[in-house]
């Protein structure tokens, strides 16, 4: 017990502020790492190491003799290492939070777990020859750790309460779809990515679809996409949920940015900057179309239990003569 005591000294517990922005650098972090990942792909740095978990048979960083695209590769690795440190505070800090809440320490686990996970179909990627599918799924890996700790930076800022939906459920069935087309959107273009040119080193294979035509399908989604986000916003003013208008207005303000910068790289021969451009702009769009599905429900804090008297006062005694 006095070993417990004295722990309890030394680790303070983590204020929900603290909690909230490591949660918040994470979100960041990990946006980070898909920005610099399309930066190896887009200076054809891909294979700068061209072995993994070591960055070549002899060493675990780089060397002069990998150049510049050595240090590019090796770099995007250790701000995975960054990444996954920012993670684990993140872990470290649900648990030192006082009082436990519930559900965030799977969310914390599950954002750190997600970061090894990612780096394993990074390696895959290299021992591939940078393989366009495999590229793609390591593009979609990391898109699904970003959405996982929004997740957690969104419930870390809720109360503990019950969730309680703010708009019909119609509505949030299409708030459901379009963050699915959003998934979707998002599939379709590493497809795109694997059709066309900065495949991440001069020699790496192609998936053989036809850049045209699976371009068109990807537009064809964005119109879709683009639509729903309309009708939400329409909906959503017609219920009077505002603060889930203003989500669905921000997400149709990405989207039309999105769409904007990949219709001039498509008609501009897909310049290496604006295509990092639409890998940030993927994320962004992820991150606006969340927002909209959280959007569609809050939460209230958990009420106080009721104070009961105590057995004596429940009910008068009565007096015998």
């Amino acid at each position: 017990m006095r070993r417990i005591c004295a722990v309890n000294r030394i680790t303070p517990p983590v204020s929900g502020t603290l909690l909230r922005r490591l949660a918040l650098t994470s979100i960041i972090a990990n946006v980070g790492v898909v920005v610099t990942g399309g930066a190896v792909r887009l200076t054809a740095s891909g294979l700068g190491c061209p072995t993994w978990p070591r960055c070549t048979d002899d060493s675990y960083v780089t060397s002069s003799e990998l150049g510049v695209h050595g240090v590019i590769e090796f770099g995007n690795r250790m701000l995975g290492f960054a990444v996954g440190l920012i993670a684990l505070a993140t872990v470290l800090a649900v648990l030192l939070h006082r009082p436990r809440r519930p559900g965030l320490l799977a969310l914390a686990v599950v954002v750190f777990l997600g970061i090894p996970a990612q780096a394993v179909i990074g390696g895959i990627t290299v021992l591939t020859d940078l393989n366009p599918w495999v590229v793609g799924l390591h593009f979609l890996a990391s898109m699904a750790v970003i959405a996982a700790a929004y997740a957690l930076w969104r419930r870390i800022g809720d109360p503990d309460g019950p969730a309680v939906a703010v708009v019909p459920a119609p509505l949030r069935a299409l708030a459901r779809v379009t963050t699915g087309v959003t998934v979707a959107v998002l599939v379709i273009g590493t497809w795109v990515t694997g059709s066309g040119p900065h495949a991440g080193d001069h020699g790496a294979a192609r998936n053989g679809l036809d850049p045209e035509s699976i371009s068109q399908v990807h537009a064809d989604g964005v119109f879709l996409l683009i639509g729903l986000s309309v009708a939400l916003i329409f909906a959503f003013r017609a219920v009077g949920a505002r603060r889930a208008t203003r989500a669905a207005i921000v997400l149709i303000a990405v989207e039309l940015g999105q769409g904007l910068i990949g219709f001039v790289q498509y008609f501009t021969h897909v310049p290496a900057l604006l295509v990092g451009a639409h890998m940030l702009g993927s994320c962004l769009v992820l991150l606006a179309a969340l927002s909209v599905q959280w959007s569609t429900r809050e939460r209230h804090p958990v009420a106080p239990a009721p104070e009961t008297a105590p057995a004596d006062d429940a009910a008068p005694v009565p007096v015998t003569a």
